[in-house]
């Protein structure tokens, strides 16, 4: 068996604050062998170039961790499906269709997306035989199932592209769901990230302050903490068994993000994760990549 598990992170890595920790940490495990990081678009209500902003920030993320030339980076597509049947070809879409075409019984890959699922139902639709590869989607992103819940407007992540999201779940590929209801309880606060990685050098620092920037110009209330809602997608790679899950038949989405009857294919709701386990890893790993000498030569 592979001592390494091949992951490919889709990432809106520019919308929020909570993508960065999620690829730092990805990046930092040395059990994943980090196939492609993939920026993906974020719509266009915050920018007209979000999936450019979206490079723009993953390719910083890799200068903070000295990993220039190390990490292969492959565009996503700009803009959203038109419809279910179309692709946004792209860089990004190719990656993950040379990976998944690579996977075997022995070798599976895990594609992880922190933001809408284009890049994955662009992948489908250019190549179908993906779904019969041994590929595991996780998707941060639709509302809680069932009714009660305190989400009534359509998930952020499924906003910007119903499309995709109808195209890979109605595709029968193995897909973990992570819903609102489960990374919004991922939170850590502005208190504990200086004690933890405050210390930790430029890294440290960028990560804390884009996170209290952000907060301080989109959120409307008092708050000093907010959801790592993305890290989820890093820990059930790092460790898949480490969730509450149930299998539950694949739904289809509603234009107001509603679940709608679907394929009934079966996918994996995930209800829980070990959240001590995902942010204390990621807190140790910062500050031991903090503790690593230099090398005298880089510029």
């Amino acid at each position: 068996m592979p001592q390494r598990r091949r992951v490919i992170i889709n990432t809106d890595a520019k919308n929020e604050a909570d993508d960065q920790f999620a690829i730092v940490h990805g990046l930092l495990s040395p059990s994943l062998d980090i196939r492609g990081v993939i920026p993906a678009h974020f719509g266009t209500r915050r920018s007209e170039r979000s999936m450019e902003e979206s490079r723009e920030e993953v390719d910083l993320l890799v200068k903070l961790l000295r990993m220039e030339g190390q990490v292969p980076v492959a565009n996503g597509a700009a803009v959203p499906l038109a419809d279910e049947s179309t692709p946004r070809d792209s860089p990004g879409a190719r990656l993950i269709i040379t990976e998944a075409m690579a996977s075997t019984a022995d070798d599976p890959l895990f594609v992880s997306f922190l933001g809408p699922l284009t890049d994955m139902a662009s992948a489908i639709l250019l190549e179908p035989e993906i779904v019969n590869r041994n590929v595991t989607v996780i998707w941060i992103g639709g509302r809680e199932h069932g009714t009660g819940g305190y989400q009534t407007t359509v998930e952020f992540n499924l906003s910007n592209d119903i499309a995709a999201a109808n195209v890979v779940f109605d595709s029968g590929i193995d897909l973990w769901q992570v819903p609102s209801s489960v990374y919004s309880m991922c939170s850590v606060g502005y208190a504990e990230l200086e004690e933890r990685i405050g210390g930790c050098g430029e890294l440290g620092r960028y990560l804390i302050t884009q996170l209290v920037d952000w907060n301080a110009r989109h959120h409307g209330e008092p708050i000093e903490s907010r959801s790592l809602g993305d890290s989820p997608a890093i820990a059930l790679m790092l460790y898949p068994r480490g969730a509450v899950s149930r299998e539950v038949p694949a739904p289809r989405f509603g234009a107001e993000g509603g679940y709608l009857p679907g394929s009934g294919h079966p996918i994996r709701l995930v209800e829980s994760v070990d959240v001590r386990f995902m942010l204390e890893d990621m807190f140790a790993k910062i500050r031991r990549f903090a503790r690593e000498p230099r090398d005298p030569d880089a510029s």
